[in-house]
């Protein structure tokens, strides 16, 4: 089987036979196999020679960062990734005092949780960027669509709770950058994280949309206890983490109930 099927159809499989919850270890490393995403190229002799190219160009744009004191040996590495990737997209600011735009706080959050998953910093720096491109160009368009998405399938699975989320004026001011632009980065811990990431990796960003659901779902009786949008949107920020890995495998049961499989749609 070539990496690009292993990429593709590994998710797929375990779930057609019945193991939706096999840990799927370092799945994101996938990416840097992945010529389509242009971190290396499709044939595999040629992988030790651009992997060098690839450590060559992170030690030259992190010396130029040095030499223009925009970083230090004290920057937290995941700052040091933003710093890279803003001066690799021509976005560096002038001075690192500046504040920070929201893309950033995203970059930020998205390189945080990739950081537990990658041990190796300069495949960490190349897969978190090509993740946020992915994001920003493949997603650009699908990403704002998934507020609305979220309704549609809350009520489908639970109109009374969505009605109670309307009453209490929560359902615009739900924390979908977290869930949406962030991908869940802060809210689900480094395990179920990475089954979710795997989803979005191959293809489809629509998984996020249910694990949002499942996430309503799972703590229904604790939401219907709130009456306001700020206390259900304050616990929904920070939910308890031992309820995760369900909350993952059945929001990818509700991912295939509504959308199918294998097809990865988007």
């Amino acid at each position: 089987m070539t990496e690009d099927s292993q990429r593709n159809f590994r998710s797929v499989y375990y779930e057609k036979v019945g193991f939706r919850g096999v840990e799927e270890k370092k799945s994101l490393e996938i990416l840097l196999k992945d010529d389509r995403l242009g971190i290396l190229p499709p044939h595999h002799e040629s992988h030790a020679q651009v992997m060098l190219y690839r450590k060559e160009q992170y030690c030259d744009v992190l010396h130029a960062l040095k030499v223009v004191r925009c970083v230090t040996e004290a920057t937290p590495q995941v700052e040091v990734y933003l710093r890279m990737y803003q001066l690799e997209s021509g976005k560096l600011p002038r001075s690192p005092s500046f504040p920070l735009e929201p893309e950033d706080e995203v970059f930020l959050a998205i390189a945080k949780a990739m950081e537990e998953m990658v041990e190796d910093s300069v495949d960490c720096y190349w897969i978190i960027r090509c993740f946020v491109n992915q994001l920003n160009n493949k997603y650009r368009e699908s990403l704002p669509q998934l507020p609305k998405a979220f309704e549609q399938y809350l009520n489908l699975e639970d109109s009374r709770l969505l009605s109670h989320l309307k009453t209490c004026s929560a359902l615009s001011k739900l924390p979908y950058d977290l869930w949406f632009k962030r991908c869940f980065a802060g809210c689900l811990p480094e395990s179920s994280l990475q089954r979710v990431w795997d989803k979005v990796v191959s293809g489809s960003c629509k998984i996020l949309v249910f694990v949002a659901v499942e996430i309503l779902l799972t703590f229904k009786i604790k939401v219907m206890a709130l009456n306001s949008a700020e206390k259900i949107t304050k616990f929904l920020e920070n939910i308890p983490q031992d309820s995760s890995d369900a909350i993952v495998s059945k929001a990818i049961d509700l991912w295939h109930k509504h959308c199918g499989t294998p097809v990865h749609s988007a």
